[in-house]
Parts: C-alpha cells; structure tokens; sequence
C-alpha cells in the first residue's frame, strides 16, 4: 500500500492544494440581494405644456399698408389683365376679433347690385301644386318631389340653390339626401331660411342673392363683378358691412365678436385691406375703373 506521502507529491507538481477551506454554509446557487436607489425627481425642472390660444390670431394693421377703395380696385383690375371677365369677381374677406369654439355668423342677403343672376334654384314641392305655379313664376330651373330625389340619389344635381316648401319637408327627411346635399351646403334648412311658406318671394329674393359664412374666423363673398363701378362697389359693400354687423349684434352678450379688418380681393389677385375710404389724393378717376379690361 502506498504511503500518503507519496501521493501528496505527484498532486502537488500539477498545482493543486492538498488545503481544503472551511465548508460555507449557504446553498450553492444563493442569489446575491441587492438594493433599489430611488432618486427623486424635481418636479418643477417638468416643462409645463402650453396651452392653445382660444382666440385666432389678429395682426397688428399699423403695420399694413392700407388702401382706398377707388385704389385697391385699381391694382386688382391690373391682375386680372387677360382673365375671363365672367369668371373673375371681387371678393370680400373680412377678418374677425373672436373665439376658435363659438359660434359662427351665416347669412343670405341681397345685394344692391347683384354679383351673380344666373342661379339655378331648385324648389321642393308637389309639381302640381300651387307653390310650383309659383315658383316657376319666380324663375325657379327645377321644381318638384319625387323626380327630383331620384336625379339627386343618382348624383345629379342641377342647381345652386334649393328651397323647400314647408309641406314638403317630412317627404324631404324621409328621402334622406342631407349626406348628398349637406356637404355642398344645399340642404334646406330652417336655420338657413330655406324652408319656407311663401315660395315665390323666396325664390325672388333668392335669385342675385349671396350667402356668407364665418369659417376659421374670416367671413368670405363675392362682392361684385370686374366691370361694375367703384360707386355700385362702394354700394355693396356698405350693404354687406350694415347686413353683418347686424348679425353680429344678434348674437348672445357672453359671445365676443369684433370686425378687425376688410380686405378686398379677387378671383385671381392678392389682397388689398381697405382703409375705409372711397378715393385718395393720388386716386385715379373712378371712370376708368369700370367697363372692360
């Protein structure tokens, strides 16, 4: 039998200690433990999110060069060289003071010179009845019930305009074309003054009629046409301005709404805001801004 002296030799020329340690106590696979640092956050190092602006933008007009009304026609005449007279008209933006979420000013008027008489008016009522004897009367294009939801369900539509005759308006929702009519803003309506009683005056009053609408917080018509005078333009749009300044005032108390600025404009030139008055010192005479380009 060998001696353990012996053995211990050969083990000890390949580095191994013949030393045992003492024997750990703890199993052999224990995970180490370990300790979570929080550091707190200062709250006011936080960028607070800014909040939208509730009304729209105004710019301020002493920056803005401000015209005549005998000037802003001139220069627009000069952009319009070439055009096709009947397709081109003056147009009218006016900017308003007021909330992004309230409501907004529509309306229909007449103007002392109308911008455009060639409106198809589409009235709703029986064919045979009296309203329709007095609608074609009035110069209505199409008037009747059942023929008309047919061609307007099939995608035709013919007209500008369309008045309902207020025994006809259940037979109207019941045919369901407010998603045809509706976005091209042809559906009768009460609010709208297009559902009515007496369909002659209506259609009169309809025909060389315009209609405005605020959208984003400016108000947009077309005002007249390239050839009228600056005197039948001065007409209109004293009439527009008197017209919506009414409905402005009708409004409630607690809904703030403020005319900030009047630009005129046409079809296919830039913008002029008008500073109020007719002509200025250095204005050319209003004879040559009427008549033919």
């Amino acid at each position: 039998m060998a001696q353990p002296r012996s053995l211990i030799a050969p083990l000890s020329r390949f580095g191994a200690s013949v030393v045992t340690g003492p024997k750990s106590d703890l199993p052999r696979f224990t995970s180490l433990s370990y300790q979570t640092i929080r550091c707190a956050t200062n709250k006011s190092d936080t960028k607070k999110k800014k909040k939208g602006r509730s009304t729209f933008i105004c710019h301020d007009l002493k920056r803005a060069d401000q015209f005549s009304l005998v000037d802003a026609m001139h220069y627009i005449r000069a952009f319009e060289v070439g055009r096709n007279p009947s397709s081109s008209k003056y147009e009218m933006h006016v900017h308003l003071k007021t909330i992004k979420n309230g409501p907004v000013v529509r309306n229909r008027m007449r103007l002392p010179h109308p911008v455009k008489t060639d409106i198809r008016i589409c009235v709703i009522c029986p064919a045979d009845s009296k309203a329709a004897i007095e609608a074609r009367a009035a110069g209505a294009t199409l008037v009747g019930e059942d023929e008309i939801f047919n061609q307007v369900k099939e995608g035709i539509v013919e007209f500008d305009r369309c008045i309902c005759y207020i025994e006809s308006l259940q037979k109207l929702n019941k045919a369901g074309l407010g998603r045809i009519l509706g976005p091209k803003g042809l559906m009768p309506s009460t609010k709208t003054g297009t559902v009515v009683t007496q369909v002659g005056p209506a259609v009169r009053n309809m025909t060389g009629g315009s209609e405005y609408r605020e959208k984003v917080g400016v108000i947009r018509m077309a005002i007249g046409q390239l050839g009228f005078t600056p005197e039948e333009m001065q007409n209109n749009i004293k009439a527009f301005m008197d017209t919506l300044k009414k409905d402005i005032g009708q409004l409630s108390d607690r809904v703030s709404k403020d005319i900030h600025e009047v630009v005129l404009s046409s079809t296919n030139g830039p913008g002029f805001t008008l500073s109020g008055e007719f002509r200025g010192p250095n204005s050319v005479s209003p004879k040559e801004l009427s008549g033919p380009l």
